[in-house]
This record gives C-alpha cells, sequence and structure tokens, in this order.
C-alpha cells in the first residue's frame, strides 16, 4: 500500500527532497527516487512499500550475520522490494531492483507493524530485522514497526548498506538496537561502478551509528579482482579499528551472482589472509562467512584467548554460548555485545 513518506521536505515547485538516505533524491511530480519505492505525487513523497512484505521469515539472528547480539535466538526477518543502491553482485536482486526493472511496479503480502509485532509476540521471538533489500528506503515502515516493537520489549535490527542520513539516524535511534552494515569496499570507484552510490556516506554513517549507541557489526563482500587487495583490506580494518576494535567484522566468500557471474567465487585462502589482516590490525572479533570454518567463526575471549562463543554450520547458527553475564567466563573480561 502506499503511506506519506514524512522522511522529506518540500521544495519549490512541488519538488521533494527525500532525506531517508544518502542518494537525497530531488523528485519532479511523478518521479521516483533512485529505490525505485519512492514516488511525488501531487507534491508530497509517498512510500509505494508501506506494509508490503516481498519476502519475510524466522531466522537464526547469525545470518543476518549478528555474533554479538542474541546468539542462538531467532529473528523475525522482513524486507520489501527496492533499493537505493544497484550492487551488480546483489543476491537478492530479484526483489531488490524489482521496481527499477519493472516500470517501478511492486509485489508483496500484507503485513503491516502490528502484525509483524504480533507474530514475533506469539512465537516468543525477541528480535525483528528489516533485511534481504535496504531497510532505510522504507523508513517509515521500519519506524511504525521498531516503534511498536520496542514497546512490547522486542529488539531490532537493520541490515544495511549504510546509507542512511543523519537525519534518519537521529529519528530510528531510540527504536533501533543493531545493525549489521556493509561496508562493501574501500574506494570510490568500486561504490560508484558496482554499486550506483559513494563510499564517504557509508564511512560517515557507520561512524555516526556508532556514536548513537546502536550495536554495530561489519560485512564485506570479498570480490576477486575488485576489493581484495592486501591494502585495501587493511585499510578496512583499520578504519574500523580507529572507531572502536570490539566492532566484529564479518569477512563474506563471494558467489558469481546477478550481473557478476563472470567472477570466481572468492579464494578460501583470500578469506584467510583478510582474518590474519584484520587480527594483525588490532580487531578483537573477526569472522569468515558464506563458508564452514568452525575455528573462524567461534568467538574467542580477546584477553585469554578462550572460546566463549562455538559456532558452526554454514552461518554459523549451531551456538554453544559460554558467556557469564556477558564475560569470559574463564578471566572475566568483558566480551562487547548485546547479550540479553
Amino acid at each position: 500500500m502506499e503511506a506519506l513518506a514524512w522522511l522529506s521536505e518540500k521544495r519549490k515547485e512541488n519538488k521533494i527532497l527525500c532525506k531517508a538516505c544518502s542518494q537525497r533524491c530531488v523528485l519532479d511530480i511523478n518521479e521516483y527516487g533512485k529505490c525505485g519505492v519512492r514516488v511525488n505525487k501531487d507534491g508530497n513523497l509517498y512510500l509505494t512499500v508501506y506494509g508490503t512484505a516481498a519476502a519475510y521469515n524466522i531466522d537464526p539472528v547469525e545470518k543476518k550475520p549478528l555474533f554479538h547480539f542474541l546468539p542462538g535466538t531467532e529473528i523475525f526477518s522482513v524486507g520489501t522490494v527496492g533499493c537505493n543502491l544497484s550492487c551488480k553482485f546483489c543476491q537478492n536482486w530479484e526483489i531488490s531492483q524489482y521496481p527499477k526493472e519493472h516500470n517501478y511496479k511492486v509485489f508483496g503480502i500484507e503485513l503491516m507493524p502490528e502484525t509483524i509485532v504480533n507474530i514475533a509476540k506469539t512465537k516468543n521471538i525477541p528480535s525483528i530485522a528489516f533485511t534481504y533489500n535496504e531497510p532505510v528506503i522504507l523508513f517509515e515502515y521500519a519506524y511504525d514497526t521498531f516503534k511498536l516493537a520496542k514497546e512490547n520489549g522486542i529488539k531490532t535490527v537493520f541490515v544495511s548498506s549504510g546509507y542512511e542520513t543523519k537525519e534518519a539516524l537521529d529519528i530510528i535511534a531510540p527504536y533501533l538496537d543493531a545493525s549489521n552494515i556493509d561496508l562493501k569496499a574501500f574506494t570510490d570507484r568500486f561504490y560508484r561502478e558496482i554499486c550506483g552510490a559513494r563510499l564517504k556516506p557509508v564511512l560517515e554513517a557507520i561512524e555516526y551509528a556508532y556514536k548513537k549507541g546502536i550495536w554495530i557489526e561489519i560485512t564485506t563482500l570479498i570480490i576477486p579482482e575488485e576489493n581484495d587487495s592486501k591494502e585495501e583490506l587493511r585499510d578496512i580494518a583499520k578504519f574500523i579499528a580507529s572507531i572502536d576494535k570490539n566492532i566484529p567484522w564479518h569477512i563474506s566468500r563471494f558467489f558469481p551472482m546477478y550481473k557478476m557471474l563472470d567472477k570466481p567465487p572468492t579464494p578460501i585462502e583470500k578469506l584467510k589472509e583478510a582474518y590474519e589482516i584484520g587480527k594483525e590490525e588490532g580487531l578483537n572479533y573477526v569472522y569468515v562467512g558464506n563458508i564452514i570454518d568452525e575455528d573462524r567463526e567461534s568467538t574467542y575471549c580477546p584477553n585469554c584467548k578462550f572460546k566463549v562463543i562455538d559456532r558452526t554450520g554454514y552461518v554459523g547458527q549451531y551456538v554453544k554460548n559460554h558467556l557469564v553475564d556477558g564475560k569470559c567466563p574463564k578471566c572475566n573480561t568483558e566480551i562487547k555485545g548485546v547479550w540479553k
């Protein structure tokens, strides 16, 4: 359904500035934003996918991936069509790019905020995520859902490309507990040519979300010959460490997808190399993803190296949590995260 997209600002001659994401589209009458789901109608901005879920599922929270947020629990995941980026490697391109490739049509089932929260409550699911596509483009839908979730004691998550504006983060922060943010590369060329975006807004959003007190984990999909040089991986690790060495970094294996079918899967050795680079730069929590590697999926105490959380399985979802009140049971060191 359509709903007023109030995170916007009217301009002269019935133009509207969308303030949700860093594309900051200024739209004429009947013009859609780069996301394909925010449109200027008669001088007002509307969201065309409010309460319309194209994908929803009950997932292990580790699948987001979030490894320091309620480990071993389920999360109710919801997504719509549309995205403000156009990543050539998108694994969910059938929904993320659908409006832009189908004359701005949308699809999905009605799933209103009240229904989402009621499902989570009924099934005793402790958290809700907007994921599968970029959550900030459906900001008003997410905001209403998360505000209601918090009133019912349910935690909330964004799985994001990191293109939120400061205005969006200011408004959502009181109702957003955690965010896994993609840091897709560390060059502006990659973002411009492959994602239809820029690097700087992502770096700024990560820093700002951290300052707002949102629990942050970072994911980098390593694509051969695109963002996999030692120098670039080290730059990413240094950037994360400059904010907080306790921010988990998820290094994920690429598989050919969408418009990048010509690229080979990421070599396992490259993932291991990136893992070591992260550790060399002082990151306390580095993980590999899209492969089964129990040693590099598990969490270790940064002080005594005791394995405080055992993970096995393709997304590390088989979890044995040995933490005691968020601390290492061997040396009592605090392990940063959201544990309850």
